[in-house]
């Protein structure tokens, strides 16, 4: 190899002044960078062929209504033998405030109370 076809195969290091491969990025002698590295961006191509539809089924048909003065008033005056659970479907919680007389009466004075702050009808799963 010639003295100039040494020098078309190498170049300077713009840090360190050594020579250095022509198509080197790094300098092999300092380590610094000596060319920017161009990364061509891909192309990214979205085909969004989404079809399907929101069909939003109402609450009022999902659940059962109830009426709040029916519930009201069976918790009144049956809450402590759980009318009023038994009513809005859920005879578990009955059973249980027949046995415990209305969770000990604190049960039946919070379903009172609940029952006046809600909605007329409101619904239950």
């Amino acid at each position: 190899m010639d003295r100039n076809e040494e020098i078309r195969e190498t170049k300077f290091c713009k840090e360190c002044g050594e020579k250095i491969d022509r198509n080197a990025v790094f300098c092999t002698h300092c380590g610094c960078m000596v060319e920017n590295i161009q990364v061509q961006q891909p192309q990214i191509v979205i085909n969004n062929s989404n079809q399907n539809q929101n069909v939003n089924v109402p609450m009022a048909s999902a659940a059962k209504a109830r009426n709040k003065w029916v519930a009201f008033f069976l918790c009144l005056f049956l809450g402590y033998f759980g009318a009023h659970k038994f009513y809005e479907g859920k005879a578990g919680m009955g059973i249980l405030y027949i046995f415990t007389f209305g969770l000990f009466a604190i049960g039946w004075i919070v379903d009172c109370i609940v029952l006046l702050c809600k909605k007329n009808p409101y619904y239950v799963d």
